[in-house]
């Protein structure tokens, strides 16, 4: 893997590219100096989480012939207080069609984040990642 990270402003806002060219932005809080106009480093370790789960769940339901038309999912970090203030645990709320089996999904998603999802791998010592799984109509 390689990124591109360049400083686009100053004194905290930056450019990420990867090799195919998709990119995104970093930015610092206000309350630091930055501008809130990227996403936060931190919040990039949380989404990566989510994004690494995801991914890796909807190769596992397509192997069972299973094609959600809902897949999304609310994270809820929290950071021990101090320096540096790293991921206490990460909670994942998935919001996934009513009508798909519960408890097949709950278990594909344990499998995932225990097996397969390399950004929880790299995490799962110090960080607890947990979920839950939301399947109303309304969702």
């Amino acid at each position: 893997m390689k990124l591109a990270f360049t400083r686009s402003k100053k004194p905290f806002h930056f450019d990420v590219e990867n090799e195919v060219g998709a990119h995104l932005t970093i930015d610092a809080a206000a309350n630091i100096g930055g501008t809130d106009k990227g996403l936060r480093p931190m919040e990039l370790v949380a989404a990566g989480v989510a994004g690494c789960v995801a991914i890796d769940l909807i190769l596992i339901l397509e192997k069972q012939r299973i094609d959600p038309d809902r897949l999304n999912i609310q994270i809820e970090a929290n950071r021990v207080d101090g320096t540096p203030s790293p991921f206490e645990n990460i909670h994942m709320k998935f919001e996934l069609d009513p009508d798909l089996d519960a408890s097949r999904l709950t278990k594909n998603i344990q499998l995932v984040i225990d097996k397969y999802c390399s950004v929880s791998a790299s995490l799962k010592e110090s960080i607890d990642i947990t979920f839950e799984i939301v399947q109303n109509e309304n969702v």
